[in-house]
């Protein structure tokens, strides 16, 4: 009882505790939001909330109070906050079987998925941060699971296992500079600028203006440095290893790795910017590329370079027919291929916001997913690309102020390797932030 009455006074503020502070799925979550109150954990924090069965135990001998006593002061520091999701999922997609191969229709009926996620952050100066993301999702890999026509923006498959996610720190430099670095991270964490204003409903193919060439990734070693002026340029720098932990090590011949470099404007209501991207043994861009853009891109020897431009702009007022509007358009060229020498793709996307009740969302997307469009001049290489077309449209409101329903539709043809290749699909996603 005396164990239970312990675990309980530690939980229970946990739950009252946590607030929505950060929400680090937006470009804009890498510094702590001054527009809302942030709650934090501090020293009173369980010694308020114990019940009445633990707090006998204070004023003893029993060894018991000495670990009572570091539940109350020492549970948490005093500058760590915390906030979390869950996410529900379920939909359904025609044409899914085309796409993963499956011959039964398994892939085509109405099927269900989840995402749970905490977020911590830790401050132990006042203008750093020690972000550390937990989470865990199943029931993703089939209708949600492919790139780039399917893969749902909140995809996390992990059989139901509660791991580090994410985990990197952040600190400035000076007045202008941040610096960030950790182990697992992606190389947009650490962008200078949001290169689009446009929120997914249901495809992180069109995230960040097309989750392509520079902007696409997956969680590795990282770091980053950025320069952020008062007149709105800003200027930033990533480099992601995959092979950085590995015995292969970092930035050596064997590495896979991505090297980026961010130069952009920002003005109060419309931004531009050019990324360049330079990676070895690395197909990032799969979120939003068609297979011969991605096949045999794993080898080391296999380099590309690619620039992103990215523009957006939104008007001073919601709640009017006018969206805001982000384009991307994404270019890129190999070399130790001898099958694709060049490749391209492009994005619309337009939201418009405060329509029918407050902080509700319209969004309609559309794009050409990245495709080869030029074969090596020697070796007699015929291309036999398809023309991609990708879209999407959803409607996103809030029941309550912690609860967000979007219900989207999205489609596309020859999304992937041929013109068998053309889907629609219908999901309703449920989150629930705390």
């Amino acid at each position: 009882m005396l164990v239970a009455g312990a675990s309980l006074s530690l939980l229970a503020p946990i739950a009252a505790q946590a607030s929505n502070v950060v929400n680090l799925e937006e470009m804009t979550s890498y510094s702590r939001s001054k527009s809302k109150p942030v709650k934090k954990f501090d020293s009173k924090t369980f010694v308020n909330n114990v019940n009445d069965d633990t707090a006998t135990l204070r004023g003893t001998n029993n060894p018991l109070d000495i670990n009572q006593k570091k539940f109350e002061a020492g549970g948490f520091s005093d500058t760590t906050t915390l906030d979390g999701k869950a996410v529900f999922v379920i939909g359904g997609v025609d044409g899914a079987n085309e796409l993963t191969g499956a011959a039964d229709g398994t892939n085509e009926k109405l099927q269900a998925a989840y995402i749970y996620q905490m977020n911590l952050n830790t401050s132990f100066t006042g203008d750093d941060n020690l972000y550390v993301r937990l989470k865990t999702g199943d029931g993703w890999s089939g209708a949600f699971g492919h790139k780039p026509g399917t893969y749902h923006i909140e995809n996390k498959d992990n059989s139901d296992q509660f791991k580090v996610d994410k985990l990197w720190y952040t600190f400035p430099i000076g007045d202008k500079f941040t610096a960030t670095v950790g182990p697992k991270i992606e190389n947009y964490y650490m962008l200078a600028a949001t290169p689009s204003v446009y929120k997914p409903g249901a495809l992180k193919a069109f995230k960040l203006g097309g989750h392509g060439s520079a902007f696409g990734a997956s969680t590795s070693l990282g770091a980053g440095l950025k320069y952020v002026a008062d007149n709105g340029f800003a200027v930033s720098t990533t480099i992601n290893s995959k092979k950085g932990a590995d015995t292969e090590g970092f930035l050596t011949d064997e590495d896979q790795n991505k090297i980026n470099a961010q130069f952009a404007y920002t003005a109060d209501n419309y931004h531009l910017s050019a990324t360049y991207s330079r990676q070895r043994g690395w197909n990032s861009w799969s979120y939003y590329s068609t297979a011969d853009l991605n096949a045999g891109v794993g080898s080391t020897s296999v380099k590309s370079d690619s620039v992103a431009l990215r523009g957006w702009w939104r008007p001073d007022n919601t709640g009017t027919a006018v969206p805001s509007i982000s384009v991307g358009y994404d270019t890129m060229s190999f070399s130790g291929r001898s099958d694709v020498s060049e490749g391209r793709g492009y994005f619309v996307g337009l939201n418009w916001a405060d329509m029918i009740q407050p902080d509700d969302k319209i969004g309609l997307a559309l794009g050409q997913p990245m495709k080869a469009t030029e074969a090596p001049a020697v070796g007699g290489v015929t291309l036999g690309e398809v023309e991609p077309l990708l879209w999407e449209l959803y409607y996103s409101f809030k029941p309550n102020d912690s609860m967000q329903i979007t219900p989207a539709v999205f489609g596309g043809r020859d999304i992937h390797a041929d013109t068998a290749d053309d889907i629609f699909g219908a999901v309703v996603s449920t989150t629930f932030k705390f």
